[in-house]
């Protein structure tokens, strides 16, 4: 799931707040940084609700939100994943080209990870990299 993050700020000085995450916002000394506080906070509060077994209600669209009001002159959206790890692995069977998966086992070693992490690690930062 996306969540749409409201930017705005100045300087040295920024905020992002979540209109669908009651309460979830963050801070920095720039709109990157403001992005990454609020989607830290985003993620600590999915996981207190999810513990207490409260259900985190789905994301509106951005043209919903854009024509809702909600985003003022000088304000900026950006769409920031919200991906809570179930807390247990599952195994998959993957089937990759020879010379990638020798490349892919090559950056795990250097980096003194199993492939499996590294996998991981990178699927994540593609879902990620994505939304912004």
């Amino acid at each position: 799931m996306h969540y749409v993050a409201i930017v705005d700020g100045k300087g040295k000085v920024w905020g992002a707040r979540f209109p669908d995450l009651p309460g979830v916002h963050g801070g920095g000394n720039s709109p990157k940084a403001a992005v990454e506080d609020a989607k830290s906070a985003a993620l600590e509060w999915a996981a207190h609700l999810e513990a207490k077994g409260h259900e985190i209600l789905p994301p509106r669209d951005l043209g919903e939100i854009l024509n809702s009001g909600e985003v003022g002159p000088g304000e900026a959206t950006v769409l920031v994943p919200l991906r809570l790890d179930a807390g247990r692995t599952v195994r998959a069977n993957l089937t990759f080209d020879a010379g990638l998966l020798k490349s892919i086992d090559q950056a795990a070693d250097e980096l003194g990870i199993t492939r499996s992490a590294f996998l991981a690690s990178a699927a994540r930062e593609k879902i990620e990299r994505e939304a912004y």
